[in-house]
């Protein structure tokens, strides 16, 4: 880590707001410029958290992001008056250059995503609300696209059930879940419902090509 940076956390976690402004204000506009940048670049490539990934997939595809950690991750209001607002679910996937190219089994973007921990009766309750699934994919904090399409998409929802299923031939276990209900681009790309929200500019797509899954890629950049 950058070590103003470092000392700039240090100083905020410990120190009073007035001791934290005064250090920033002795800086150059070029160092906290970088400061702001590392950090930024710290946050969105974090493995163990996908909050601000999460808000940039829903608000650039014009949805209002919910801080909640329980529910859908963002909404916004139904044009017919009275109605009930219209929820989001974003995926995000994002690479890391650096694991990328040090390992065997690389993980590519494939405009899929995956739910934690999921029954029966959580993709009956999806079924029911039929929110907007946003799969997205970074690369080292780089946005690439955003693809939207409904939950009760056809071939989406016959795609998880056959997981849960096979997971659950019985119904619902109690204290058991399907740790990970996985899917990818095939499972809906096709659909006439599904549309590209945002995709990058083609010189970056194709500085990016070598992460993507090359089907996906070929679809994605044909569609658009």
């Amino acid at each position: 880590m950058n070590q103003e940076l470092a000392k700039a956390l240090k100083l905020y976690a410990i120190k009073s707001h007035q001791e934290f402004s005064n250090h920033l204000l002795g800086h150059s506009k070029d160092t906290l410029i970088a400061l702001f940048a590392d950090l930024l670049t710290m946050y969105i490539n974090d493995k163990n958290s996908s909050t601000i990934r999460e808000f940039l997939t829903v608000t650039i595809a014009g949805f209002e992001h919910s801080e909640g950690k329980i529910g859908f991750n963002g909404f916004k209001q139904n044009s017919i008056v009275g109605g009930k607002p219209i929820y989001c679910e974003a995926k995000p996937q994002n690479i890391h250059s650096t694991d990328f190219d040090r390992k065997k089994s690389k993980r590519k973007l494939n405009g899929g995503g995956n739910f934690t921990d999921y029954t029966w009766a959580r993709f009956e309750k999806d079924k029911q609300e039929n929110p907007y699934l946003l799969s997205s994919g970074f690369v080292d904090g780089k946005l690439l696209y955003i693809i939207s399409f409904p939950f009760q998409t056809p071939t989406f929802i016959a795609f998880l059930e056959r997981q849960l299923k096979k997971h659950f031939p019985n119904g619902d276990e109690k204290n058991k879940y399907l740790r990970s209900c996985r899917f990818t681009y095939k499972n809906y790309f096709q659909d006439s419902a599904c549309q590209i929200v945002y995709l990058a500019e083609k010189e970056i797509l194709e500085n990016f090509k070598k992460f993507f899954d090359k089907s996906f890629y070929n679809q994605l950049t044909i569609r658009k």
